[in-house]
């Protein structure tokens, strides 16, 4: 598989396009106005206690008010609020905590009324960004994460990755962090430290310990519901949790960017600094690479797949609904089974693509086709559940309901990616929307397919608005000669000035129009 990483810089942020196998799969955008990333950290001010939430709502300079439930607090919440104390008060002057005696873990089952009170301070991470109507999310149970391992202070746990199956590579990671860990601070060892010598290990770990020290030198000056300690960029997240080898090219349009890209994979990963490329066409970046035209297919409440089937896409606040439905594949009685199951794969796949590139998070409720083998179904939950492991999202899929349902519950911790992929008619000057232009050729020869392949019919003209007629005459090895190497047939065009610049109709040997 071979990944690539696209970049569009603009003064207003940056859009981060993941592709694997030149097919779009993530799609992330980075402003320079948010200030509320996952991971950052704040001095956050309790306003208010709801014990009958068992949470408090925390000032952390959102325009709402943030939301700590008792369960994030951690359990070693007394120790961090103990050093807080301590630091701003000048009492405790070391940046480790070789010397800091931890408080007793507090009990799973308590009431957060007898942990917190009404403006305390207390360092807080942020767990969801503000998502709708709704402030951030918050967690008091920090950490620091690094490529190959996460900083956990206040503990002395080594938790390895679950995805690291050999026990003995397991037992040297966990001998190797032992032995160069400090006192009183935990380790989660990360995937990607499989095979990793010391030194790698090592050098991580101690970025990690130099963003804490810097977190101990601000805490006492900061202002209250202020950051402390930011998240690295968003560009820079995604190379640290997914940067591997089968990485070819990352391409950015901006020369700092692409100067802060270059340096960040010197550090983590110095031999791959050479596949960081500058794109110096006229052509903008996302045309270049097609991505703009995967993005408009993409999105939007409808989305059709190569074999002629489409989906739906419903959102509602908490609840996605995507339904599956063959479109123009039919097939006799005697493969109907055949057919759903094919359908449904093909489905499956693009649904797995759509939560990722999306960031559809909550509750995602799939209506595939019936399909009465229970063979062809427990293979089709297998094969969703294969399509979903390279979501890092945490996810969990449910075999298929008596009524044919899968539901999926996925990790929100961001804004869902919402794109608009209509554009403003030109013919009643924005009353109305029509499909995207890019894809007007796509859909052009989509209906081909059905027309000619499963109908069987001879001599067809298509009819469209005389521009886009001269675009598919243009050249000698033009639209029309390539449809007729294809399918081998010709195919007349002709033009209709009345019609809208993406209107087009086929019609029969006979003059008759085919009804679609």
């Amino acid at each position: 598989m071979i990944k690539e990483l696209i970049i569009d810089s603009s003064p207003n942020g940056a859009t981060i396009a993941l592709l694997q196998d030149k097919q779009l799969v993530e799609l992330h955008k980075e402003q320079v106005s948010n200030n509320y990333t996952v991971g950052d950290i704040y001095l956050g001010r309790i306003k208010k206690i709801m014990p009958s939430l068992n949470a408090a709502f925390v000032d952390v300079g959102y325009e709402k008010d943030a939301f700590l439930h008792y369960l994030d607090l951690g359990p070693q919440v007394q120790s961090l609020l103990k050093l807080t104390k301590q630091v701003r008060s000048g009492g405790y002057q070391s940046k480790l905590l070789d010397g800091f005696k931890l408080e007793a873990d507090i009990n799973k089952g308590g009431k957060i009324s007898e942990i917190l009170t009404k403006n305390q301070l207390i360092p807080v991470q942020i767990a969801k960004e503000p998502i709708s109507t709704k402030g951030p999310r918050l967690s008091s149970d920090l950490s620091i994460a690094g490529r190959y391992v996460v900083l956990v202070p206040f503990s002395e746990a080594i938790s390895i990755s679950k995805k690291i199956k050999s026990n003995t590579e397991r037992t040297r990671l966990r001998k190797v962090v032992e032995s160069i860990k400090p006192k009183h601070f935990g380790v989660i060892i990360r995937t990607v430290s499989e095979g990793k010598g010391v030194d790698e290990l090592q050098k991580d770990l101690l970025d990690l310990i130099s963003k804490w020290e810097q977190f101990i030198t601000k805490l006492p000056s900061v202002e209250p519901s202020k950051k402390v300690l930011g998240e690295i960029g968003r560009t820079s997240t995604i190379l640290r949790d997914i940067l591997n080898p089968d990485f070819q090219h990352i391409y950015t349009n901006d020369n700092s960017m692409f100067e802060e890209i270059r340096s960040y994979i010197h550090e983590i990963s110095p031999d791959m600094e050479s596949i960081v490329r500058m794109h110096k066409h006229k052509e903008p970046i996302f045309d270049h690479f097609g991505i703009e035209k995967q993005i408009k297919g993409a999105f939007g409440k409808t989305v059709n797949l190569a074999g002629g089937a489409y989906l739906v896409i419903e959102h509602t606040e908490a609840l996605h609904v995507i339904d599956v439905n063959s479109g123009n594949r039919t097939a006799s009685k005697e493969n109907q089974e055949e057919n759903a199951y094919q359908v449904n794969k093909e489905a499956a796949k693009e649904i797995a693509r759509q939560l990722r590139l999306r960031d559809m998070g909550g509750i995602v409720v799939i209506d595939f086709i019936d399909m009465h083998k229970p063979q062809n179904r427990k293979e089709l939950f297998d094969f969703l559940r294969a399509e979903m492991q390279y979501d890092r999202a945490k996810h969990t899929i449910l075999p298929p309901s008596k009524f044919g349902l899968v539901q999926i519950t996925r990790q929100r911790v961001r804004p869902e990616m919402n794109i608009v992929t209509s554009e403003v008619c030109p013919t009643c000057n924005g009353t109305g929307t029509i499909r995207p232009t890019i894809l007007l050729m796509d859909d052009i020869e989509n209906n081909f397919n059905y027309i000619l392949t499963e109908q069987n019919e001879k001599g067809i003209t298509l009819c469209v608005h005389p521009y886009i007629e001269a675009f598919i005459k243009k050249g000698i090895y033009n639209r029309q000669m390539k449809w007729f190497i294809k399918y081998g047939q010709w195919i007349k065009v002709k033009n209709n000035p009345s019609y809208q610049i993406t209107e087009f109709h086929f019609f029969s040997s006979k003059d008759e129009e085919i009804k679609l």
